[in-house]
């Protein structure tokens, strides 16, 4: 099962690299991996998606939790959350593939960000499932590069990964 587990740490060199570490060590496969620091200059917030069994995500969550490092966790999949990625992607478009992608960009609310003679750039932001779907639409013969920033998360409603809470 997809899960997206949301960590607040210690904004230090070496931080990331311990609980990288933790997931290789154990043989578990981390798909995206976002982290930027926070309001809280000494904190950061890393959200990362792997796939796992409860058991493993349990098995996870606890050695995470024994890092120094580790201020606070939660696995936003166990409730209701929001969660959006960015892609940017570089499609090639002459002709009559320009204005079919831009229908497209248009059906998925994406935007055209940059235009020359052969490409288009297009930016576009949501679940995991709408970027996938989009690039399910295009054909892929036109897909010269693309970037995905990773999964960002957060819980719907008053609830907050804090250090205060």
């Amino acid at each position: 099962m997809r899960r997206i587990i949301s960590v607040l740490m210690e904004n230090e060199a070496g931080a990331l690299s311990r609980v990288v570490g933790l997931f290789a060590q154990r043989n578990y496969n981390i798909e995206t991996l976002t982290v930027a620091p926070t309001e809280d200059k000494t904190l950061s917030r890393l959200t990362l998606t792997t796939t796992a069994t409860d058991q493993q995500i349990e098995q996870i969550t606890k050695q995470l939790n024994k890092l120094i490092e580790v201020v606070k966790l939660v696995d936003l999949t166990d409730g209701d959350h929001l969660e959006r990625e960015l892609m940017l992607i570089k499609l090639k478009a002459t002709g009559a593939q320009r204005a079919e992608i831009k229908r497209t960009a248009d059906i998925f609310r994406a935007q055209v960000v940059d235009v020359t003679q052969g490409a288009y750039t297009i930016q576009l932001t949501g679940t995991s499932d709408k970027l996938d779907a989009f690039l399910r639409a295009i054909q892929e013969s036109t897909v010269l590069e693309m970037v995905r920033s990773g999964v960002s998360g957060l819980s719907r409603g008053e609830k907050v990964l804090s250090s205060k809470s």
